[in-house]
């Protein structure tokens, strides 16, 4: 009997698990894994989050986003405006686009590259205003799982969610049998 204590606890004893410590050599422990794998991912959520933090916007930030959403609609409208001239006074349009022939051609260029380049920083600014409300929102990830799970262990489906466990006057409440005028008022029609 002494030698197959001593062999167990060779195998298992003194509060460490040789077995399992040697199979953890050339397998790793799915538990303690997905552990190490939770707390990096929340570590990088963490730190993308912290990425996009941005202060309290200033009244002439506030006012500059406003002009910078100005000319695309001024754009769109002033092609518009220019068809609706072009067809109640074509003279008066006519005039204006011989106008706009005599501009010179590096102009034109310089007008392309300024609002090209208008265009692609609103371009940037935007995705980076995505991905700062998706680094956002993923940052809230764990939080919502974890109430959805403690929401789910409240749904009535659930052995003993509504069980009063060792609390007396909350067990007597819940058996105790009240007045229900409805149902009273039941039995008296039916009786």
């Amino acid at each position: 009997m002494g030698l197959i204590t001593d062999v167990m606890a060779l195998i298992f004893g003194s509060r460490r698990n040789v077995l399992r410590e040697t199979v953890e050599v050339f397998r790793e422990n799915s538990e303690a894994g997905a552990a190490r794998a939770h707390e990096v991912q929340i570590a990088a959520l963490s730190q993308l989050g912290a990425e996009f933090q941005q202060p309290e916007k200033s009244r002439f930030d506030r006012f500059m986003d406003g002009v910078n959403r100005l000319p695309r609609p001024m754009l769109a409208l002033g092609t518009l405006a220019l068809m609706g001239a072009a067809l109640t006074d074509p003279v008066w349009f006519a005039a204006r686009m011989q106008g706009l022939a005599l501009v010179p051609e590096p102009l034109w260029w310089l007008l392309g590259v300024i609002v090209s380049f208008y265009f692609g920083a609103r371009h940037q600014l935007k995705t980076q205003e995505f991905q700062h409300g998706l680094a956002a929102s993923m940052a809230r990830v764990p939080q919502a799982v974890e109430n959805i799970s403690a929401l789910n262990r409240l749904r009535a489906e659930t052995p003993g969610a509504a069980s009063a466990g060792t609390d007396a006057s909350a067990l007597l409440e819940a058996t105790e049998s009240g007045s229900n005028p409805a149902l009273e008022d039941w039995k008296s029609r039916r009786g």
